[in-house]
């Protein structure tokens, strides 16, 4: 089976509406131009709270059930037959998620993943706002393939995705938001093409499991008057296949779509070449089991 996926990024207001509108509506674009699945950067409701600490934030989460948002993107995924995987920030009883919901092709929410490592750097305190995620790794099948997901800072962890290529993942995504780390506005002058080891991570993973990956990260300036400083994100989303080769990539600042297509036989067909899973030795790995490095099995 020949599937297109997209990868798409634009900047966030404050106006959560109008970042939704936008989201549609680069959705609408995607499969104008045949996207099968489209993936939408991370918390792409708002900008990026996470920036500072403070509980007004709070207030932005939702239940999942019920979610105006997520109601909205599957009756979208639905009139346009393509799979969804929605970012959102979820309540869930008395605490607090980075989230995803998956939307098969015709509308139904498959279920959620929520993000398994949480990151704590200057400008993005997420420990602050999210509890670290119960779900374990998940892969769905969809109509258009068996998609893995990790959420941001999962894309740093080796481990994420070869569970995810292990449980069946066809194609593995993921939603970002990565860019420089919160100072004042005035000392915003790194060059985002100088920081590609955030791609160069998800590069590898795609080459070590042999699945083509995707990640759709979010652009522009977003300021945090409380704080006194801004992050510059840097965009830069792409499309790799199988063998960890960068098939598009977008710009630092400009709102785009990405799409690729990739054949899931001949992926299939590639990965059984390429031997990687048959020779595992995962009697071998037990230090990869503690936090230490420490053998608990002896040797």
């Amino acid at each position: 089976m020949i599937v297109t996926v997209a990868a798409t990024q634009f900047a966030c207001s404050t106006d959560s509406s109008k970042n939704v509108e936008t989201a549609e509506r680069l959705v609408r674009d995607a499969a104008a131009q045949g996207a099968n699945i489209v993936l939408l950067q991370e918390l792409f409701g708002g900008q990026y709270f996470p920036q500072t600490e403070s509980y007004e934030y709070f207030g932005l989460a939702a239940e999942a059930e019920g979610h105006p948002v997520l109601a909205h993107m599957a009756a979208l995924a639905k009139e346009l037959g393509v799979v969804l995987p929605v970012s959102f920030f979820e309540r869930a009883g008395t605490v607090h998620f980075n989230s995803l919901m998956m939307i098969d092709a015709d509308g139904s929410m498959l279920g959620i993943y929520r993000k398994t490592h949480i990151p704590d750097d200057p400008g993005y305190y997420e420990k602050f706002y999210f509890t670290p995620g119960d779900t374990g790794f998940r892969v769905w099948n969809t109509k258009f393939g068996k998609i893995g997901i990790g959420i941001c800072w999962d894309q740093w962890f080796p481990e994420t995705a070869r569970i995810l290529a292990l449980s069946g993942a066809e194609l593995i995504l993921y939603p970002t938001a990565i860019g420089t780390c919160a100072v004042p506005e005035s000392q915003l002058d790194s060059d985002p093409a100088d920081h590609v080891h955030w791609q160069n991570v998800m590069l590898g993973h795609a080459a070590a499991n042999m699945v083509p990956v995707v990640a759709s990260n979010r652009i522009g300036t977003e300021r945090c008057e409380s704080a006194g400083t801004a992050i510059r994100f840097w965009g830069a989303s792409f499309i790799s296949d199988q063998t960890g080769r960068k098939v598009c990539e977008a710009g630092h600042s400009e709102q785009e779509i990405l799409t690729h297509s990739f054949d899931l036989d001949e992926l299939r067909d590639f990965r059984i070449e390429g031997c990687c899973f048959r020779d595992r030795r995962p009697e071998l790995y037990g230090r990869l089991l503690t936090l230490d490095g420490k053998n608990r099995f002896g040797g």
